[in-house]
């Protein structure tokens, strides 16, 4: 794909309190793309987006097989030999998937022109990307609680040929799937194509297949959904972010008669069917595993979420009436990091969860989390006053993405969720004036581009994530409209 140039001549808009008189940091030479003209901060938000992912097509994508690099040197020109893993790659149909929405919410508020010059390619490459995540696709046979099946999921390592990854033990998780699962259902409701919906609804009967329904001592499910089939530990990335696509499943399925049939285990062991509807399933199921992170993997005490809920030994299994069934393993206490996707993740399903019910538990669980999770991992710059640091250690800036795209979403129920969003926004802006190199930001927005050249490799999905969030920040400036 040709990479898109809006070509203009003034720049409007100063949306950032974080601007600099002061000469350029880090010693970087500033090299932007195309100056941008905009009437509102929700078209420029949608253009930044458009011109980070035109350039991010281009620098990672090979434009034949759409394997997706996982490095790219906007200096020196280089993508490195290393694929992106299926998680990666599904961030770039999360930042595409949110330009597509603001494109529509731009044109609903009676702005078509950026919507009629972008939209048809973008759904088309939408349509490439996901058609092109088969590369990570494989099929094997599960040992789970309630049975043995044959799935097609999707690996965490690129193979050659479409089908064809080994998706064996660990090398298949439950939160790549449900990342997956998440822009399906996002694609199919902003093009309304039904094919990403069957593919949604397929990998969710995967991760649920997943859920430890295994029975305690009084006759309680113990609940919870492992890392991933070949793991014991219990992650809150594996629960926190299947709990917003179970309602929105919920929602398409409101007020019709489809069904859904799935097992459980009686008190004898026994395995059973059960039919229910499906609107009526999704949205208990989303309750079921919102209630289950809250309980086992919140930490009181800062109003945040632990990383994991330790597992003990091998997998368990157990024979019922001659059949195999996997079993529950012992639980040890919560434990690791407290990173901002798993809070953000359990935001949204909050979100969700009080908009689908109306119960005023989860919207106080929605402005808990807003207000603590601001303390927690946003720390303000006194260098550059509106501007906020935040962890960018590991995959921290993607967590941070999506921590931002929960504040926007809580906005509706929390107003003062829009508090995270200006923060992010102002930094976004900050780096966009101060840094933007061949349409490519830094990862560090407020401290610029390594001055060895040499180690400006920046990863495909930070790329994608800045893009998701300009996307997502024009959709909140509509929406407060």
């Amino acid at each position: 794909m040709n990479r898109h140039i809006i070509s203009a001549t003034v720049l409007v808009m100063a949306a950032s309190a974080c601007s600099s008189d002061g000469p350029e940091e880090n010693g970087t030479s500033k090299e932007p793309g195309a100056p941008i003209v905009a009437g509102s901060v929700a078209e420029q938000n949608t253009l930044r987006a458009i011109s980070i992912i035109d350039a991010a097509v281009d620098n990672y994508f090979d434009k034949q097989s759409m394997a997706m690099s996982r490095y790219y040197n906007p200096y020196t020109g280089q993508k490195s030999s290393e694929l992106g893993s299926v998680w990666m790659y599904t961030g770039a149909i999360e930042a595409v998937n949110a330009t597509l929405r603001a494109m529509k919410a731009l044109k609903a508020d009676g702005n078509s022109a950026v919507y009629d010059s972008n939209w048809t390619r973008y759904t088309q490459l939408l349509e490439s990307l996901v058609d092109n995540a088969d590369y990570y696709a494989g099929t094997y046979s599960l040992c789970s609680y309630t049975g043995t099946n044959t799935w097609t999921v999707y690996a965490v390592n690129r193979t050659s040929g479409k089908g064809g990854a080994d998706v064996t033990g660990v090398l298949n998780v439950y939160d790549d799937q449900e990342w997956f699962i998440r822009e399906l259902i996002e694609a199919y409701r902003v093009t309304g194509a039904p094919k990403y919906l069957e593919k949604a609804e397929y990998l969710a009967s995967y991760v649920l297949d997943g859920w430890d329904c295994t029975l305690d001592g009084n006759g309680k499910e113990y609940g919870g959904i492992t890392w991933g089939p070949g793991y014991v530990t219990k992650h809150s990335c594996s629960n926190g972010p299947i709990v917003s696509p179970l309602v929105w499943l919920s929602d398409i399925y409101k007020g019709k008669n489809d069904e859904i049939t799935y097992r459980r285990i009686a008190s004898d062991k026994k395995r059973y069917d059960v039919t229910e509807t499906k609107a009526d399933y999704y949205l208990r199921m989303a309750r079921s595993v919102y209630d289950w992170q809250k309980s086992h993997l919140l930490d009181a005490s800062k109003g945040v979420y632990f990383d994991m809920l330790g597992g003990s030994g091998d997998i368990a299994y157990e024979e019922i009436d001659g059949v195999r069934y996997r079993a529950h393993n012992r639980e040890d206490g919560p434990s690791g990091k407290a990173w901002s996707y798993n809070t953000g993740s359990m935001l949204s399903g909050a979100t969700d969860l009080a908009r689908a019910t109306g119960e005023a538990s989860y919207k106080a669980d929605v402005n808990d989390l807003v207000e603590k999770s601001f303390s927690y991992f946003l720390t303000p710059d006194s260098s550059k006053p509106g501007c906020y640091t935040l962890d960018m250690s590991g995959f921290a800036t993607w967590f941070n993405g999506v921590l931002m795209r929960a504040y926007a979403e809580a906005y509706d129920v929390y107003p003062s969720a829009d508090k995270g969003c200006q923060a992010f926004q102002n930094n976004l802006d900050y780096g966009y004036s101060h840094y933007l190199y061949a349409n490519m930001l830094p990862v560090s927005l407020l401290g610029g581009w390594n001055r060895d050249r040499a180690k400006c490799n920046t990863e495909a999905m930070f790329t994608f994530t800045f893009a998701a969030e300009y996307a997502v920040l024009a959709q909140h400036e509509l929406n407060k409209k």
